[in-house]
Formats: structure tokens, C-alpha cells, sequence
């Protein structure tokens, strides 16, 4: 059900390092299919052919509507990462991104980080994300996260005619690298937080450094607060959640937030403001983007804030034409996929 004329699905093996992996090129009309490379223990190999082919098709949009030259792709390794990672393996995973010539660029996700990318590169030049004392421009999660910042601040002048931060309540789902660093902007805002993580160190360390206070996972839907930021893994919008939520703006970084499209209208229908997350979580694939193509930090900031106009933009057809925003963001997407598949016709 989630493919969507794909270009290319493939399935690598090499028992020897134990890699077990799918990859999914979606579309390289817009450039290169670029998506990073997840390391997940899933349950079956449909479960992990599910999660590629949605995760490769939000690369494509999330690529149009961030401005890169850039397709859509991702690779899911089967295995857990704490047992089965090993320097073999990544370097395997080189060897299976060459096969691709080009077509696919991979980098850090759930599961894998800099370090695995930097070993990935000892086999293959096809990689983002790379340490930066061998050329890479490191964690592209704090640009993640300050993309979050910004559609939440577009959320609020929507909302409420000011992006201003100040005594604004926020729910925070997930202190990773994203997490983190989003509550960070916010405090400096003067944001008041409400977090949660299964990893209660991190809660801790977020109360001690920000204020916030300290809620159960499953406790953080019934939060009432200004805006949720959902920043761990996606389908956290479902008809579960829905009724127990009590937030004005969603915006997160997570992907695939809404459990099915459909949910994108039942929060137009509860008067929640949707930023899309593969608009709202786009500022890492910016700052990759801005690596591969090698064009420097003033670009990579400039692009990054410019996550604020694009989800006004999109809020704004959304109202004009009386659609969720999951809806006008899609449009938004394929009018430019189609402009460039156009141009290259012609």
C-alpha cells in the first residue's frame, strides 16, 4: 500500500557482517535521492519494507519544499544497532550504496550516527553526515532542530498573529539529538517545557538545564499545551491521540507523523494547526544538501530560517482553499516536481 511508483527497491544481504538491508530510490527528478540510513530491530521484513517506502517518499517532498537539489531515498538496515553494528558492516553498507553509481546518498538516522557514516566512507563517496576533521559537516541535527523552531514560530504567528515565544507551552516527545537541541532554542525563547523520554536521564538533565518538567510517554498527549513537538518515532497522530490531545499547533521533527493521511484533516477538523513534519524537519537534509554540494554556512542559515516562510506558505493555501495542511503542502510539492519534470521534457 505505501508504494508509490517507486524507481528502484532493493534488497542486500551479507551474512558474513550480518547486514540485512532495503533500499528505496523514490524519485530523482529533483536531483540525487538522498536519505539517511536507519538501523532498526524490526519485527518482520515487511515492517522494514513499509517504514523505507514511506521514508524514501517524504525525502522527495520534504527535498521540493526545503529548495535542494535533491530526490528522495532511504535505507533501512534490519538488526538491532547495539548487537549487530560493527565497522564491517558500514563498510559493507558502502559497497551496497556504490552499486547505485550515484543515485542514492545516504548519512545518519535513527540507529546510525557520524561515526558510522565516517566508516561508510571509507568505502563509498556517496555519504553525508561525515566527521568534520575528514571533510563532513558533522550532526546535521541541530539544523533539524532549529527547522522545528521555526515552523513552531510559524505555528504561533498563525495562530496568534506573533511568532514570540515567551510563556509559550511546548510538549516535547523525545530528547534525542532533535529533541534536545529544539528545547534549547525554545528556553532561549523563553518557552515553558513539558518533555518526555524513555531514557529518564535525559529527562533529567532537561529539567536541570531548562525547567522542564517531567511527564510519563504516554501521559504527554494529554498535556495541555500551546503546541506538541513530537521528536521520537512517527505515526503519533492516530485516531488515539486525537482524543486525547489538547494542543493548538503540532510541529515536530519526527517523521511520518500522521498515522495515515486522514489525520490531516480530522486535526483541521479539532482546529489543531499541522506543521508537516517533512517541511517542519527539513533543516538536516538542508544542511546535508548544503555539504554534498559544498556551498558553505552562510547558505546553510539563510535556507534553514527560510523553513518559516515556506510553512507560511503553506498554511496560507491551506486556508485559501479550506484543506489540511498535509494536503497543501503535497500540492505544494508536486507543482514543483512537476516544474522541473517539465522543464526537463522540454
Amino acid at each position: 500500500p505505501d508504494y508509490d511508483n517507486h524507481k528502484q527497491v532493493s534488497f542486500f544481504s551479507d551474512p558474513e557482517v550480518g547486514l540485512k538491508v532495503v533500499v528505496a530510490i523514490h524519485d530523482l527528478t529533483l536531483g540525487p535521492a538522498l536519505g539517511g540510513c536507519r538501523m532498526w530491530d524490526y519485527q518482520s521484513e515487511e515492517d522494514a519494507l513499509k517504514d523505507v517506502l514511506r521514508l524514501s517518499k517524504g525525502m522527495t517532498y520534504k527535498a521540493a519544499l526545503a529548495g535542494v537539489e535533491l530526490g528522495g531515498g532511504k535505507s533501512v538496515v534490519i538488526g538491532n544497532p547495539n548487537l549487530l553494528k560493527s565497522p564491517r558492516l558500514m563498510h559493507a553498507m558502502g559497497r551496497v550504496i556504490n552499486s547505485f553509481k550515484g543515485d542514492y546518498i545516504t548519512g545518519p538516522d535513527i540507529g546510525t550516527g557520524v561515526e558510522d557514516m565516517t566508516e561508510i566512507f571509507k568505502t563509498s563517496k556517496y555519504v553525508i553526515g561525515v566527521a568534520e576533521e575528514k571533510g563532513g559537516m558533522g550532526d546535521p541535527s541541530p539544523s533539524t532542530a532549529k527547522g522545528v523552531f521555526q515552523s513552531i514560530r510559524a505555528g504561533l504567528n498563525h495562530r496568534f498573529g506573533s511568532p514570540d515565544l515567551s510563556g509559550v507551552k511546548v510538549a516535547v516527545q523525545g530528547l534525542g539529538h532533535v529533541g534536545f537541541n529544539l528545547c534549547n532554542f525554545l528556553h532561549q525563547e523563553g518557552a515553558s517545557l513539558v518533555v518526555t523520554d524513555i531514557d529518564n536521564n535525559k529527562m533529567a538533565i532537561a529539567d536541570q538545564k531548562f525547567g522542564a518538567q517531567q511527564v510519563s510517554a504516554q501521559d504527554i498527549y494529554e498535556i495541555e499545551a500551546d503546541v506538541y513537538a513530537p521528536c521520537a518515532f512517527g505515526a503519533v497522530i492516530n485516531d488515539e491521540t486525537l482524543e486525547k490531545f489538547k494542543v493548538k499547533i503540532i510541529a515536530g521533527g519526527a517523521n511520518n507523523q500522521l498515522a495515515e493521511s486522514k489525520h490531516g484533516l480530522a486535526c483541521k477538523q479539532l482546529g489543531i494547526t499541522y506543521l508537516l513534519d517533512y517541511v517542519s524537519n527539513g533543516g538536516g537534509l538542508i544542511r546535508v544538501a548544503v555539504e554534498w554540494y559544498k556551498e558553505g554556512e552562510d547558505r546553510l542559515e539563510e535556507k534553514v530560517e527560510g523553513i518559516y516562510d515556506t510553512c507560511c506558505d503553506i498554511l496560507k493555501r491551506a486556508d485559501q482553499e479550506d484543506i489540511p495542511t498535509n494536503i497543501a503542502a503535497d500540492k505544494i510539492a508536486d507543482d514543483r516536481i512537476a516544474k522541473k519534470r517539465n522543464s526537463l521534457v522540454s
